[in-house]
Formats: structure tokens, C-alpha cells, sequence
């Protein structure tokens, strides 16, 4: 099968993710800078979901780079992926518009666990696809960053639970996570430089 249907498909549906929720933004009312910062909870809600999403445009891409043969669980996987993806909008614009209560900012955390789970199920599937290339598992192999991020993910679903004070915190660990993504992952780009023989430890 040709992975280059996979990437298209999956960067029309990222870009139509990002359009979506661009036009969850309404424009102020007024006329004053005032009317746009009264607006600020929507347009942080979309800032952090727009950058989520580019994390994951960008490591599909680096990930992808490593594939040689597709599988139809390869498939669905990467369907799995952009179905909890897809949510972001809705859950952006309902973070944005409750001014990060409690009960929308654990469902978006929970929602970018699930994005993460299904990004690391991905990766296994095109493991298993090809066992003769060996390039992905060599670059995931250990998978800190993964393990932290899960961790961070799980702790920011349930800190809302605790009031107020846990929004903040849930937040700020959601923007610590984008963070440590921010740039993407280079251990493929690494394993690739020296042709499947990067070192394990």
C-alpha cells in the first residue's frame, strides 16, 4: 500500500481541524481593545489546541518518514488518531467559552491523553507492519518524553477535580507538555542520519 494517501488524507484533516476551530473565533462586538481582551479564555483555548496540532502534523511527518510498508491496522490506527483529533474544536470551543471550568478542561486534557495514546498505538502498528525496518522502533526505543507526557496527561484530566486552583494547575501542565513537543521528535531524524544503527543506550 502507498503511504502517500495516508499522509495526504491525514494533513487535509489536520488543516480542516485548524480551520474549524479558527472560526469558533468571533470577532468583538465593540470596538476597543477591551471588547477583543474580554475574548482572551477563547483565543488561549485555540492558541494551545492550534499548537497541539501542529506537534502532531509535525512528528505524522517525522514518523511517516520511517515508513516503507503499510498495513490495514497501520490504516485504522492513523484513523484512530485523527478521530480524537477531530474533537479538538469542539472541546476547544467549550474550554474557551466556560473560561476553563472545571468539567470542559479535564474532558480536553482526557481528549489530548487519548490523542497521545493513539499516536503511540500508531507507532506500534507500523512497528508490526514491517518487523524487517527497524528504524522506528530503534528511534522510540525507551520513550521518556511519551512516558512524562501520559503521566502529565492523566494528572491534568483530574486536577480540575479539585477546584479552581486545579484548573490553573491542569492548564499549566497542558502548556509544560506543548512545550517539551515543541520541537519535533529527533530521535528518527537521528536513527535515519546513520542509517538504523543508532545506539540503543
Amino acid at each position: 500500500m502507498n503511504k502517500s494517501r495516508i499522509e495526504a488524507f491525514s494533513d487535509g484533516v489536520l488543516a480542516i481541524i485548524i480551520t474549524i476551530m479558527v472560526l469558533e473565533l468571533k470577532a468583538p462586538e465593540g470596538h476597543q481593545l477591551g471588547d477583543l481582551l474580554r475574548n482572551w479564555p477563547k483565543f488561549l483555548a485555540y492558541v494551545i489546541s492550534f499548537v497541539y496540532v501542529g506537534i502532531y502534523w509535525n512528528n505524522h511527518h517525522h514518523l511517516f518518514v520511517t515508513v516503507k510498508r503499510i498495513s490495514g491496522a497501520v490504516m485504522w490506527a492513523n484513523l484512530h488518531l485523527l478521530f480524537w483529533l477531530s474533537l479538538l474544536p469542539v472541546l476547544t470551543a467549550w474550554a474557551g467559552e466556560s473560561h476553563f471550568a472545571a468539567v470542559p478542561m479535564g474532558v480536553y486534557a482526557l481528549d489530548l491523553l487519548l490523542c497521545g495514546v493513539a499516536f503511540a498505538l500508531l507507532q506500534q502498528a507500523i512497528i508490526r507492519a514491517d518487523p524487517g525496518n527497524t528504524l522506528l522502533a530503534d528511534a522510540v526505543e525507551g520513550g521518556l518524553r511519551e512516558k512524562l507526557s501520559t503521566g502529565a496527561y492523566i494528572v491534568a484530566a483530574l486536577l480540575p477535580l479539585f477546584g479552581l486552583p486545579g484548573v490553573y494547575l491542569s492548564g499549566l501542565l497542558l502548556i509544560g507538555v506543548a512545550l517539551m513537543w515543541i520541537v519535533p521528535d529527533r530521535r528518527i531524524e537521528r536513527v535515519l542520519a546513520d542509517g538504523g544503527r543508532h545506539d540503543r543506550s
